[in-house]
């Protein structure tokens, strides 16, 4: 299973970005599927979280801020990150569960303020 994180990049405070990351290989039952993302000198944290029933997590820091979508048959997951803030700089990582742990490569966000 390989998963490839796309639309990260450099904007300003306040802005938006969207980003995806669709998996491929032989996937069983998606649990669920997730975004984290990990700051320079900081530890991997949980942004948001979405299950196959449609549940949603978010961690507080993101909350009315950032959406996490899913479309479990094309295993792919979005997360749309609105009103950004510098703190949000971070490499952002996709996750998957299906009988195991799947992590893709990091995708850069930077905000500037």
């Amino acid at each position: 299973v390989q998963l490839q994180a796309s639309g990260g990049g450099l904007v300003q405070a306040g802005g938006s970005l969207r980003l995806s990351c669709a998996a491929s290989g032989i996937i069983n039952s998606i649990s669920s599927m997730a975004w984290y993302r990990q700051a320079p000198g900081k530890q991997r944290e949980l942004v948001a979280s979405i299950s196959t029933y449609g549940s949603t997590r978010y961690t507080d820091s993101v909350k009315g801020r950032f959406t996490i979508s899913g479309d479990f048959a094309k295993s792919t997951v979005y997360l749309q990150m609105n009103s950004l803030k510098p703190e949000d700089t971070a490499a952002y990582f996709c996750y998957l569960f299906s009988q195991g742990h799947y992590w893709g490569k990091g995708t850069l966000v930077t905000v500037s303020s």
